[in-house]
């Protein structure tokens, strides 16, 4: 007897709900937090979203961000084949409050995110793992991506029901507030979708209020060009010195508006060893800091995100916080970093000079220092230190 279309239509969905626990029991099985479904056609106001923001300029000089617009849009324009997006979430709660450490200003604060092992390596190995099993079960083709690659993950997590994106612009979650580590699955296999997660952040704002640089223009928009992690990440050429006093001590990234939020108080910290805070990156001395080269820096920051953005970005970074942090201790550190082979680093130096030195004591060590001195960005920070008065 022919296979009526109704019992047709049963078994095609009870094979994607058996698939959809597979992948379930798999991601959970690998380490993964929560694991929710969506369609790559679900985020339909995010091309239009990400339009405005580049526009507005509010990518900075992130020009991959407008190079890859188009894809970037839409997963069906990145692969059009896929018909499903699986979407996971790895918690990095915090043991503590990571803004106790910016009253500490003689030491830096690095971004929870940052303190361990790089989270691209930790979350895609296992992504690869899973897509790998669902594979070979469905037959189906898969893509793994976590972050790197012109996907959307926020809008795709919203969508699958992980979370909402917040006033801050990242993703919230009822269970892990701020703290998810997100990777995706892109898949021909057709499996059963979740519902999205509805916006449940209210009247409150404390995301808002409490960034440093005032970076949001607006709830639900974020400028770059005046996030902290932004400026200590991808910013390559000097901090602009309107954000400098702001940063404080915050020497890559900033968890500010993410430890703000109300909803993180449903999270625990993180279950894994490899996502909790190493004990040298805690809290580390601004004085040690300042004395890395680049092997130094290399090796301190082995297998950390950190280490990406090189080891002048980052010594600029620490200087600014040197700059803030009222001590003494680093002026030596200091002085030392004006003869430093990169003109990023001498001009951030001169920066914290300024403003750890008494001016009559700067004005000194100008007279030596200055006229030698051949790029013209540092020679710009110099006159700028000095107020015009140095005369050789």
């Amino acid at each position: 007897m022919a296979t009526s279309i109704s019992e047709r239509t049963r078994k095609q969905e009870a094979g994607r709900g058996a698939l959809r626990d597979f992948v379930t029991r798999e991601a959970s099985s690998a380490g993964f937090d929560i694991c929710r479904i969506t369609r790559p056609d679900a985020i339909g106001a995010a091309p239009e979203r990400l339009a405005r923001f580049l526009a507005d300029g509010f990518h900075g000089t992130m020009g991959w961000m407008e190079e890859t617009a188009d894809r970037r849009g839409g997963p069906q324009r990145l692969w059009p084949e896929a018909r499903s997006v699986i979407m996971l979430g790895m918690n990095y709660g915090p043991e503590g409050d990571p803004l106790e450490i910016l009253s500490r200003r003689d030491r830096g604060a690095i971004s929870v995110y940052a303190q361990n092992r790089d989270y691209h390596d930790v979350v895609k190995g296992k992504l690869k793992i899973i897509a790998g099993k669902l594979a070979a079960r469905s037959g189906a083709d898969v893509k793994v991506f976590v972050d790197t690659a012109p996907v959307m993950e926020k809008p795709l997590a919203a969508a699958a029901g992980i979370g909402w994106q917040g006033k801050h612009t990242n993703l919230v979650s009822r269970e892990f507030g701020s703290w998810l580590f997100l990777g995706s699955i892109f898949t021909t296999a057709e499996l059963e979708a979740d519902e999205p997660e509805a916006d449940h952040c209210g009247s409150c704002q404390a995301c808002l209020d409490i960034c440093p640089t005032n970076a949001f223009p607006a709830p639900y928009r974020l400028d770059a060009r005046r996030c902290i992690s932004y400026l200590t990440i991808e910013h390559k050429g000097p901090i602009p010195r309107e954000f400098r006093a702001a940063m404080g001590n915050r020497i890559y990234g900033c968890d500010d508006c993410l430890a703000a939020c109300p909803w993180n108080k449903f999270a625990q910290a993180a279950a894994e060893a490899k996502f909790s805070a190493r004990d040298d990156l805690r809290a580390p001395r601004l004085h040690d800091l300042l004395a890395l080269d680049d092997a130094a820096f290399r090796a301190l920051f082995s297998g950390s995100p950190v280490k990406r953005i090189g080891r002048d970005r980052f010594v600029r970074n620490v200087l600014v916080a040197a700059g803030n942090s009222g001590d003494a201790e680093s002026v030596s550190a200091c002085v030392d970093l004006l003869a430093d082979a990169s003109p990023l680093v001498r001009g951030a130096a001169v920066w914290a000079l300024s403003r750890l030195m008494e001016a009559r004591d700067l004005a000194e060590l100008a007279r030596t220092r200055l006229p030698p001195e051949t790029d013209a960005g540092v020679v710009e920070e110099w006159q700028a230190a000095l107020g015009g008065r140095f005369s050789a």
